[in-house]
């Protein structure tokens, strides 16, 4: 458990002093209950004998001061600790944020975005009850529990048993009894997941829902995971209201064994009367810290779940080192891979073997093939999404490895055909390329994509927010804005993985162009399944199942009357 907690917790250290500030406000705040209580009490039954007004002042005094502080400290308290749960919160997000960026783009791909988004939002919230409702409750009912012991003992060590007994019961048996009875947070936790990521699913793919008529299957799919969902809710709620129950019951025990205690003591002479009611009422009063532990025990499972599912992804080491950021030199834009041999990380299938070729500066190279050839592995190795161990790949003499990725993402600039645009402006979208550029950098871009006439008929131009993943746009808008923000980069070796695939003819040309405009003067490497526009390549690879079957420029590979013909002839006849 604690090695669960201890990162956790280590996070927490530096918020020590509101921490303890918030400890000692919550102690103040049932003090402050059990002295209205006591106090009252005691006021009535000191006025049932109708002493002089004047003897009565204080105990009015007391009974006024208890009133306002209970309600002060009470907002002091929920005030300080929340805002420290708040900030714990913000420190435990940057340092999973912090933890997935250190992890390569390629292990990201093995994640669904329902599970990361439940790490992150889910998880994360389930974490706040480390301090708020697993810490600190406890610690408060033990301040409560030594102050309570030693006061009520003063009277009789009879009150101090009876209290130290029902107490314990409360605070350590209760919990205990009802974590023995069932464990259902780790069901409950994986049908949130299975609902979350069923949910996600359909709203990405809304259009496929709508158009194979899916929408009858997702919607009971989705109602399936939901009724689960609710089942395991259920359970935890019953659980719930069983320790809740319990420590009612308790509450109520310790507070009639005190009143039988307190007639008992009267009766012998150990004790005035007038304490019977205030001692009674005192005690009963002091369970409110108990009743703050009844959820303690779910909650701590939920953290400790929650903690796991998220160290499992935070303490996941990324499957390429890099060295630390360094000022930037110029690494040359020549491009040669030699002898590269690949297999993703646990898994055995070798998807790349003995690829080889040379790309000079302000080169461009082709790479074509069926789906499956390989074609998109080789340039993920490129930008450096997985690590490889046979072969090796240089940039201007250097091997990848050995670019920081800041220096490597900013020499390879990639347009694929899954380009994600954010739900911001297309200002905003462009600036993440060189947050510092200038309105004339931004219409140089623009313009330069030949973007500027589909701004025109925009409502807001630059400024138009796109909507999630660019969705208000066209395909080949979409495309257009990710040539624009790659301009604006100016890396100095373009990769284009599929950047034309999916948009009809017209369109696919308009791309095309702004694609040999960012081409100019930059070394590219092309992954294609058209073989349009491949004739102003230098070179022309064609992979199939992982390996180089033929290279050459298009007129030699049509010469040739192999692969590359025979995918060339299928496109014509298409």
């Amino acid at each position: 458990m604690m090695t669960v907690l201890q990162p956790f917790i280590r996070l927490m250290l530096p918020y020590w002093k509101p921490v303890l500030l918030g400890l000692v406000l919550a102690f103040a705040t049932i003090s402050s209950n059990v002295g209205l209580m006591v106090t009252s009490a005691y006021l009535i039954s000191w006025s049932a004998l109708q002493p002089p007004v004047l003897d009565l002042m204080t105990l009015v005094a007391g009974v006024r001061f208890f009133g306002l502080s209970r309600a002060a400290f009470r907002y002091a308290e929920r005030y300080v600790n929340h805002r420290t749960t708040f900030a714990i919160l913000t420190r435990i997000r940057l340092w999973i944020y912090d933890s997935l960026v250190k992890q390569s783009p390629g292990q990201l791909l093995g994640y669904h975005s329902g599970q990361l988004l439940a790490r992150l939002v889910a998880d994360v919230e389930a974490l706040k009850d480390i301090y708020l409702r697993v810490l600190l409750p406890p610690l408060t009912a033990l301040l409560i529990w030594i102050v309570g012991t030693v006061l009520l003992g003063s009277f009789h060590w009879g009150y101090a048993l009876s209290f130290s007994l029902f107490y314990g019961l409360a605070g350590l048996g209760v919990p205990w009894l009802v974590r023995k009875m069932a464990r259902f947070k780790q069901e409950l936790a994986g049908a949130r997941d299975r609902l979350n990521t069923t949910l996600v699913d359909s709203i990405k793919g809304l259009t496929e829902v709508t158009s194979f008529d899916l929408a009858a299957r997702q919607t009971e799919k989705a109602a399936g995971h939901g009724n689960t969902f609710a089942q395991w809710q259920q359970l935890v709620y019953t659980r719930s209201a069983l320790t809740g129950t319990l420590t009612q019951l308790l509450a109520n025990l310790a507070m009639f064994a005190t009143l039988c205690l307190s007639v008992y003591f009267a009766s012998t002479g150990h004790i005035r009367g007038i304490w019977v009611a205030a001692l009674t009422l005192g005690v009963l009063a002091a369970f409110e810290a108990i009743f703050n532990l009844t959820q303690v025990v779910p909650h701590l499972e939920d953290s400790l779940e929650a903690g796991e599912r998220v160290l499992a992804l935070v303490n996941t080491p990324p499957f390429v080192t890099r060295p630390a950021a360094q000022p930037m030199a110029n690494p040359g834009r020549e491009v040669r891979v030699h002898n590269l041999t690949f297999a993703y990380p646990n898994a055995g299938q070798v998807v790349l073997r003995n690829i080889s070729f040379h790309l000079p500066a302000g080169g461009k190279l082709a790479i074509i093939g069926p789906s499956g050839a390989g074609k998109s592995t080789v340039a993920q190795l490129l930008l450096g999404y997985w690590p490889y161990h046979e072969g090796s790949i240089t940039i201007g003499g250097r091997e990848v490895s050995s670019f920081s990725e800041a220096e490597l993402w900013s020499t390879v600039g990639l347009v694929s055909r899954q380009t994600y645009l954010f739900n911001a402006t297309i200002r905003e979208n462009l600036l993440l390329a060189k947050p510092d550029a200038t309105e004339a950098e931004l219409l140089a871009a623009v313009e330069r994509v030949h973007l500027a006439p589909h701004l025109a008929v925009l409502p807001q131009g630059l400024d138009t927010v796109i909507g999630e993943g660019g969705w208000k746009l066209s395909g080949g808008q979409r495309q257009l804005v990710a040539l624009a923000r790659t301009f604006l980069r100016n890396p100095s070796i373009l990769v284009l993985d599929e950047a034309t695939e999916g948009l009809d003819p017209v369109t696919e040309e308009q791309v095309l162009a702004a694609i040999h405009r960012l081409m100019e003067g930059r070394t590219t490497i092309m992954i294609t399944h058209h073989l349009t526009g491949l004739e102003a390549m230098d070179e022309i690879l064609v992979l199939d199942r992982g390996e180089i079957v033929e290279r050459g420029s298009h007129e030699e590979l049509l010469a040739k009357g192999g692969l590359y013909r025979r995918l060339y002839g299928l496109q014509e006849v298409s």
